[in-house]
């Protein structure tokens, strides 16, 4: 008698997923990524979320970004919005919280599985709102750090937490390609004319989710 494979969508928090694995020490191999939850069951959709700066000539989130979209990834993306916080400083915000959970709760009545890579505890309320549909939610998050990346009302509130650290040797990049990246990547910033590479780069720290 066969079974009805279990229908699974990802939905990742760039900007939270890059610093939880830079605080776990690894980056992400998001080719591997995929591979991985692709074994688990039927992926219908791994979305990626994160917000760009517009007017920059290079940005390291770029290659990033065209890498994703043409392979595999739904990319969802938005412009950054600067502001000046109460001390003065210039900083730089991009908050796609929103963009995620309407893409969740639409999709929500075709898939089994939600698989979210954030530990931002703004998303409890969503995770119970799909769980109310019948869909499962298993968070990707850590506890192998002090404090914890993920919020404790997000992982109650999730059926399955899963930490990246056990993830490691399943979706972390060769630390000799991280090397070899980010000295490549460094050569374009000092001359943005040319292309930028099609390769995956990890998640730019360059504004706060």
């Amino acid at each position: 008698m066969s079974t009805v494979p279990n229908r699974i969508a990802l939905f990742i928090d760039g900007a939270n997923l890059y610093a939880t694995a830079r605080t776990v020490g690894f980056d992400i191999d998001y080719k591997s990524l995929l591979k991985e939850f692709q074994g688990r069951g039927t992926l219908l959709r791994a979305f990626y979320y994160t917000a760009v700066v517009e007017d920059q000539e290079f940005s390291s989130i770029r290659p990033l970004v065209d890498w994703l979209h043409y392979n595999g990834y739904t990319v969802v993306t938005k412009p950054t919005k600067e502001f000046v916080d109460a001390s003065g400083r210039r900083k730089v915000k991009g908050n796609m919280d929103i963009e995620l959970a309407v893409d969740a709760m639409e999709l929500s009545g075709k898939i089994d599985e939600m698989i979210l890579f954030s530990g931002d505890g703004d998303f409890r309320p969503l995770v119970e709102a799909v769980q109310r549909r019948g869909v499962r939610v298993t968070v990707v998050s850590t506890i192998a750090t002090q404090p914890p990346m993920i919020a404790d009302e997000l992982r109650r509130q999730a059926d399955v937490f899963t930490d990246l650290a056990d993830l490691q040797a399943n979706v972390g990049r060769d630390p000799t390609e991280r090397r070899a990246v980010r000295e490549r990547d460094e050569a374009r910033a000092q001359n943005a004319q040319r292309p930028a590479s099609p390769r995956p780069r990890d998640e730019a720290d360059e504004f706060e989710g």
